[in-house]
Order: structure tokens, then C-alpha cells, then sequence
């Protein structure tokens, strides 16, 4: 059934999803897009611009957005669907839920450790690897576009993504009046 696989894929990526929600991004995509086909890479690709947008961690999001969307297109009805939203939410969630409650009381004594902190220095570099991996995901042809389909809109994207990029890291404007002025600029050049 749709439901328990949703919980268990979530639960798996919010037991393994070290790193925060960018580092769940190329997880979610394997499970759902790749391995179950629950969604396409176009809407997922939707549904981590939305996730973007929208207040609160991107990876509880994107599960919240991802189990309504599969729902539904596995023609669950929306009641239905909004069932596979709280199934895949609370199903991402509970394994930090659980481990938080495990280990805090645990970590505060012993975080000066050697072994701990070795564990930690190990995990650093597999964070940034999974951020990389997300960034990857996201370069798409859903996103920039084909340059033998579609020049026009391959050279737009690339522009507008370096513009972000060098807006953000180096003078520092805000990813909210970035993602203002890309979306302003996608609607007048599109």
C-alpha cells in the first residue's frame, strides 16, 4: 500500500538524512522520482522550488509536498492525499525526534570525547558531499532548459542562476529579494 511505503521511504531518509534538508534532496529524488517513480523529475523539480519558498525546513517540505503529490497521482482522492502529506511529514521527522531524545542527554556529557568528536570530523565531509549532491539534482534540463531545443531559454537560465550565485555570495543580498527579482525576471523574459 502507498501509505506504508511513503512512511517507511521517509522514515529511512529521515533516519539516514544527516546534513539537514539540502542533503535530503538527492535522497528524495532517488526514492521517489528514481526508484518508485511515484512522481516525475518535473515535479519534483516543482516541488523543491515550493519547498524553497515556503517557511520551515526544506526537507519536511518537500516529504509533505512529495506524499500529497504521489497521492495523488496514484488517484487517491485529496483526503486521501492529504493523508500521504502527514504520513511522509511525520514519518521524516520521527527518526530526529527519536534520536534527539536518545542521544541529548547522552552527547552533552560525553561531546568532548575523541571518539565523538572524530565521528563528527567524519561526518562533516559526507554532509558537504550530500549538499553537492542536492546542487547536482537540481541541475536539470527541467531547470536550465536544452540548448539544442531551446537556446533562448538555456542562456536565460544560466544567466539568471550566475546572478544568483554571485548576488548571494558576494555582495550578500538576500535569497528573498534574489528569488524576487529571478521570478520577476523569468516572467518578463519568458
Amino acid at each position: 500500500m502507498l501509505f506504508i511505503e511513503l512512511f517507511l521511504t521517509f522514515f529511512q531518509i529521515g533516519l539516514f538524512g544527516f546534513g539537514g534538508g539540502y542533503a535530503m534532496l538527492s535522497m528524495i529524488q532517488g526514492e521517489v522520482v528514481t526508484r518508485y517513480g511515484w512522481i516525475s523529475a518535473s515535479e519534483f523539480t516543482d516541488i523543491v522550488a515550493i519547498s524553497q519558498m515556503t517557511p520551515g525546513p526544506i526537507g519536511i517540505n518537500s516529504a509533505t509536498y512529495v506524499g500529497y503529490t504521489a497521492a495523488i497521482n496514484a488517484g487517491y482522492s485529496q483526503t486521501w492525499a492529504i493523508l500521504g502529506s502527514v504520513t511522509s511529514t511525520l514519518a521524516v521527522v520521527l527518526p530526529s525526534f527519536i534520536l534527539m531524545i536518545a542521544i541529548s542527554k547522552f552527547f552533552l556529557k560525553y561531546q568532548k570525547h575523541p571518539l565523538v568528536e572524530s565521528v563528527f570530523k567524519g561526518l562533516r565531509p559526507a554532509v558537504v558531499g550530500l549538499l553537492a549532491a542536492a546542487a547536482l539534482v537540481l541541475m536539470t534540463t527541467e531547470n536550465f532548459g536544452n540548448y539544442k531545443t531551446d537556446l533562448y531559454q538555456f542562456i536565460v537560465s544560466i544567466v539568471l542562476f550566475l546572478i544568483a550565485f554571485i548576488g548571494t555570495r558576494k555582495y550578500k543580498i538576500s535569497p528573498i529579494v534574489m528569488i524576487s527579482l529571478c521570478g520577476a525576471a523569468g516572467y518578463v523574459l519568458y
